[in-house]
Protein backbone atom coordinates (compact mmCIF):
# COMPACT_ATOMS: atom_id res chain seq x y z
CA UNK A 1 0.00 0.00 0.00
CA UNK A 2 2.59 1.95 0.82
CA UNK A 3 4.43 1.58 -2.28
CA UNK A 4 1.84 2.40 -4.44
CA UNK A 5 0.93 5.95 -2.59
CA UNK A 6 5.08 6.84 -2.98
CA UNK A 7 4.74 5.59 -6.64
CA UNK A 8 1.34 7.40 -7.27
CA UNK A 9 2.95 10.52 -5.76
CA UNK A 10 6.42 10.49 -8.14
CA UNK A 11 4.22 10.21 -11.05
CA UNK A 12 2.54 13.75 -9.54
CA UNK A 13 5.42 15.11 -9.14
CA UNK A 14 6.86 14.09 -12.52
CA UNK A 15 3.28 15.60 -14.16
CA UNK A 16 4.04 18.61 -12.52
CA UNK A 17 7.53 19.03 -13.58
CA UNK A 18 6.66 18.71 -17.37
CA UNK A 19 4.22 21.00 -17.32
CA UNK A 20 6.48 23.63 -15.56
CA UNK A 21 9.39 23.15 -18.16
CA UNK A 22 6.92 22.72 -20.89
CA UNK A 23 5.40 26.33 -19.79
CA UNK A 24 8.08 27.78 -20.41
CA UNK A 25 8.39 27.09 -24.00
CA UNK A 26 6.48 28.76 -26.85
CA UNK A 27 5.31 27.16 -30.14
CA UNK A 28 4.21 29.72 -32.89
CA UNK A 29 2.54 27.75 -35.85
CA UNK A 30 3.88 28.09 -39.10
CA UNK A 31 1.05 27.19 -41.67
CA UNK A 32 -1.89 29.43 -39.82
CA UNK A 33 -1.80 32.46 -37.61
CA UNK A 34 -0.51 35.89 -37.42
CA UNK A 35 2.93 35.15 -39.63
CA UNK A 36 1.28 32.99 -41.89
CA UNK A 37 -1.43 35.11 -42.63
CA UNK A 38 0.79 38.64 -42.62
CA UNK A 39 3.99 37.67 -43.77
CA UNK A 40 6.94 40.40 -42.16
CA UNK A 41 9.58 40.00 -44.81
CA UNK A 42 9.30 42.15 -47.20
CA UNK A 43 12.14 41.12 -49.45
CA UNK A 44 13.70 42.41 -52.57
CA UNK A 45 13.88 39.61 -55.16
CA UNK A 46 16.39 39.63 -57.83
CA UNK A 47 15.50 38.66 -61.61
CA UNK A 48 14.99 35.16 -62.13
CA UNK A 49 17.30 33.32 -64.86
CA UNK A 50 15.09 30.22 -65.40
CA UNK A 51 11.90 29.30 -65.33
CA UNK A 52 12.30 27.30 -61.96
CA UNK A 53 14.07 30.25 -60.04
CA UNK A 54 10.81 32.42 -61.22
CA UNK A 55 8.25 29.63 -59.70
CA UNK A 56 10.23 29.91 -56.76
CA UNK A 57 10.10 33.34 -56.78
CA UNK A 58 6.85 34.03 -57.41
CA UNK A 59 6.55 31.24 -54.58
CA UNK A 60 8.25 33.07 -51.74
CA UNK A 61 6.98 36.79 -52.89
CA UNK A 62 3.40 35.19 -52.32
CA UNK A 63 4.46 33.54 -48.97
CA UNK A 64 7.37 35.59 -47.66
CA UNK A 65 6.14 39.25 -49.02
CA UNK A 66 7.59 41.57 -51.45
CA UNK A 67 8.99 44.99 -51.15
CA UNK A 68 10.38 47.55 -53.96
CA UNK A 69 12.22 49.65 -51.58
CA UNK A 70 16.04 50.10 -52.21
CA UNK A 71 16.84 49.11 -48.53
CA UNK A 72 14.98 45.97 -48.39
CA UNK A 73 16.94 42.72 -47.96
CA UNK A 74 17.73 41.37 -51.46
CA UNK A 75 16.53 37.69 -51.88
CA UNK A 76 18.22 35.62 -54.66
CA UNK A 77 17.97 31.89 -55.56
CA UNK A 78 20.08 30.17 -57.86
CA UNK A 79 18.36 26.79 -59.19
CA UNK A 80 20.11 23.34 -60.23
CA UNK A 81 18.05 20.23 -61.67
CA UNK A 82 18.49 17.32 -62.85
CA UNK A 83 16.46 13.67 -64.03
CA UNK A 84 16.87 10.23 -63.40
CA UNK A 85 15.39 6.85 -63.89
CA UNK A 86 14.11 5.76 -61.05
CA UNK A 87 14.33 1.58 -62.18
CA UNK A 88 18.01 0.40 -63.74
CA UNK A 89 16.37 -2.44 -65.26
CA UNK A 90 15.55 -2.74 -69.11
CA UNK A 91 11.67 -4.09 -69.60
CA UNK A 92 9.48 -4.21 -72.69
CA UNK A 93 7.19 -1.93 -70.40
CA UNK A 94 7.24 1.65 -72.66
CA UNK A 95 6.39 3.28 -69.88
CA UNK A 96 9.59 4.49 -67.75
CA UNK A 97 9.04 6.12 -64.64
CA UNK A 98 11.56 9.25 -63.86
CA UNK A 99 12.40 11.30 -60.59
CA UNK A 100 13.33 14.85 -60.86
CA UNK A 101 15.60 16.75 -58.41
CA UNK A 102 15.44 20.23 -58.09
CA UNK A 103 17.94 21.97 -55.46
CA UNK A 104 17.46 25.69 -54.30
CA UNK A 105 19.88 27.84 -52.40
CA UNK A 106 18.46 31.46 -51.00
CA UNK A 107 20.48 34.07 -50.03
CA UNK A 108 19.38 36.86 -48.46
CA UNK A 109 21.39 39.75 -48.43
CA UNK A 110 20.54 42.97 -46.40
CA UNK A 111 20.95 46.35 -48.22
CA UNK A 112 20.44 48.64 -45.20
CA UNK A 113 23.98 49.72 -44.06
CA UNK A 114 23.01 47.58 -41.20
CA UNK A 115 26.09 44.73 -39.95
CA UNK A 116 23.62 41.73 -40.50
CA UNK A 117 24.92 38.70 -41.68
CA UNK A 118 24.16 37.30 -45.06
CA UNK A 119 21.56 34.21 -44.80
CA UNK A 120 22.05 31.59 -46.39
CA UNK A 121 19.47 28.17 -47.41
CA UNK A 122 19.71 25.16 -49.18
CA UNK A 123 16.86 22.83 -49.83
CA UNK A 124 16.26 19.87 -52.12
CA UNK A 125 12.92 18.51 -53.75
CA UNK A 126 12.38 15.80 -55.30
CA UNK A 127 9.00 14.71 -58.02
CA UNK A 128 8.33 11.93 -59.84
CA UNK A 129 6.65 11.42 -63.23
CA UNK A 130 6.46 8.74 -66.05
CA UNK A 131 7.26 8.32 -69.87
CA UNK A 132 5.47 6.96 -72.08
CA UNK A 133 6.65 7.67 -75.09
CA UNK A 134 4.33 10.10 -76.39
CA UNK A 135 6.56 13.31 -76.44
CA UNK A 136 4.55 16.07 -76.27
CA UNK A 137 2.59 13.92 -73.00
CA UNK A 138 6.30 13.34 -71.89
CA UNK A 139 7.21 17.01 -72.48
CA UNK A 140 4.41 18.11 -70.47
CA UNK A 141 4.77 15.47 -68.09
CA UNK A 142 8.47 16.55 -67.33
CA UNK A 143 7.90 20.41 -67.32
CA UNK A 144 5.36 19.91 -64.70
CA UNK A 145 7.35 17.93 -62.58
CA UNK A 146 10.19 20.08 -62.13
CA UNK A 147 7.67 23.15 -61.26
CA UNK A 148 6.20 20.65 -58.60
CA UNK A 149 9.41 19.88 -57.23
CA UNK A 150 10.61 23.63 -57.17
CA UNK A 151 7.12 24.76 -55.53
CA UNK A 152 8.40 22.11 -53.09
CA UNK A 153 11.91 23.38 -52.68
CA UNK A 154 10.55 26.96 -52.24
CA UNK A 155 7.98 25.74 -49.64
CA UNK A 156 11.01 24.04 -47.91
CA UNK A 157 12.85 27.52 -48.50
CA UNK A 158 10.06 29.66 -46.95
CA UNK A 159 10.10 27.41 -43.69
CA UNK A 160 13.97 27.67 -43.22
CA UNK A 161 13.39 31.23 -43.38
CA UNK A 162 10.81 31.25 -40.90
CA UNK A 163 12.85 29.20 -38.12
CA UNK A 164 15.53 31.08 -38.54
CA UNK A 165 14.01 34.22 -38.40
CA UNK A 166 12.68 32.70 -34.58
CA UNK A 167 15.98 31.89 -33.30
CA UNK A 168 16.69 35.82 -34.17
Amino acid sequence: MSFSKTLRSAAVAGAMLGATILSGCSFSPVYSGALASQPSFQLAYAKPNSRLEQVIYQELSLRLGASTSATAPLASVSVSAGEADLVLSQTANPNKPKEVTVAATLTITPRDGSTAPVQTYTRRATSNYTRTGQVIADNAASIDAFERAAKSAAESLRLAVLAGASRS
